[in-house]
């Protein structure tokens, strides 16, 4: 089969086993050094889209896109939500209730914010179903007084199915005897792990009925609804005009930015930085090929110097080895590629198995908000990587096939 010049001596030149082993070692260990940034870049890459996804579908599955609200109690909840569903951006409403407090069992103490909501219409906004270890939301009976709470909370006060705890309100209550807490007993009647440290340690659940009843209204009345939105980026500015369009009262809103804004943005922020960090490390390891292709060069002179007095020309010289540092450049992307692919479908196993073996919780959730390593591999990302790889290889190439270019016969034969 037939190659042009340049490509026959290039590939020649870079399996290199005749005179200088050296060579060969710096060509090889160049192409592995591609390939260990390709292969990092691409495994960090998809942890932090793994994270992206579990905000989404974890944290902002469980947290309201946005929430219509009043300052008093809302009495005829569903006329109001046939209101905002006409708004094409809102795929589905439910009522809910909040009340902060504490919850107490045997001495042991617990922060919550108890969401009260209507089993039924939760389930169109929420995820919650998907994460039940015990129990399930339909559990909820309106006057059973039950309580679904995650399973942090559960294993600090020391609970499980069926036992009792008491639910302090942050309000007191006026006697002839003087002013006492505001006490409630609650049966648990679910836990669920959603993976989350600020969702299983502080969130409950519990019908929207019996919290009405503990905050004295009536059993219809609600503090709100929460708003799923078909893009969740729409619902700071929709839900905003919502509050301001209903009219029949004051109501305002609040969206899930304000929430858990931050932490989103800090997690695309520091994808966009660790990416290009990365990109560092590989374009470090496409330029070592300009170090080898430079001691290719000063090796080759003699070589160089045959070729031009047989006829070839300086662009000829200059492509045989931008043809050797292409072949190390698509060389170490390809492995780096697979090496990073292979990786990033199975980090999450693998450190799952790791924590095991060693005993030791590489995330804790009171720290970080899931406890362990997610990742999600991106086509994009994978041909984003290979591109600035592939470019920058290329690139490392031009300085030294430009020199040897230059090389002059006479200078070279010299000392032949």
């Amino acid at each position: 089969m037939f190659r042009p010049l340049f490509v026959f001596v290039g590939t020649r030149y870079t399996r290199a086993k005749r005179r200088n082993h050296f060579v060969s070692f710096i060509s090889l260990t160049s192409m592995l050094g591609l390939a260990l940034g390709v292969l990092v870049m691409i495994l960090v890459l998809s942890v932090m889209n793994g994270f992206d996804r579990e905000m989404r579908t974890r944290v902002l599955g469980m947290v309201p896109h946005a929430t219509v609200e009043s300052a008093t109690p809302i009495d005829d909840w569903r006329s109001l939500g046939e209101r905002v569903l006409k708004n094409p951006q809102v795929t589905a409403v439910a009522p809910f209730s909040q009340m902060q407090g504490l919850l107490t069992h045997e001495g042991k103490v617990q922060k919550v914010l108890i969401n009260a909501v209507n089993p039924q219409e939760e389930a169109k906004v929420s995820n919650i179903g998907g994460f039940f270890v015990q129990g399930r939301l339909e559990d909820l009976q309106a006057g059973d007084f039950g309580i679904v709470i995650g399973d942090k909370a559960a294993e600090k006060l020391g609970v499980g199915m069926g036992d009792k705890i008491t639910f302090v309100a942050p309000e007191v209550t006026v006697t002839p005897a003087g002013m006492f807490p505001r006490l409630k007993r609650f049966t648990v009647v679910g836990i669920f792990h959603v993976g989350v440290g600020e969702v299983d340690g502080f969130i409950a659940m519990t019908h929207l009925q019996d919290l009405a009843r503990l905050r004295r209204w009536q059993g219809d009345q609600v503090q709100g609804l929460r708003l799923k939105f078909a893009d969740l980026f729409q619902a700071p500015r929709v839900a905003w005009e919502l509050a301001q369009t209903l009219g029949d009262r004051d109501y305002y809103a609040r969206d899930w930015t304000r929430s858990h804004g931050n932490l989103y943005q800090a997690i695309r922020m520091e994808k966009a930085m660790i990416g290009l960090l990365l990109l560092l490390i590989v374009a470090v390891a496409a330029f070592n090929i300009i170090s080898t292709l430079v001691m290719v060069v000063t090796d080759k002179k003699g070589d160089i110097a045959i070729l031009r007095t047989l006829g070839a020309t300086p662009r000829q010289i200059m492509a045989i080895f931008m043809v050797q540092g292409t072949i190390i450049g698509v060389f170490g992307t390809a492995i780096g590629a697979v090496l990073g692919i292979l990786a990033a479908l199975n980090i999450s196993a693998g450190i799952e198995s790791l924590e095991s073996a060693l005993g030791f919780k590489f995330l804790d959730s009171n720290v970080y908000f899931i406890d362990y390593i997610p990742s999600q591999l991106m086509l994009q990302d994978v041909l984003l990587v290979c591109g600035a790889a592939l470019l920058l290889s290329f690139l490392a190439t031009l300085y030294p096939a430009w020199r040897a270019a230059r090389t002059q016969p006479a200078e070279a034969l010299r000392y032949e």
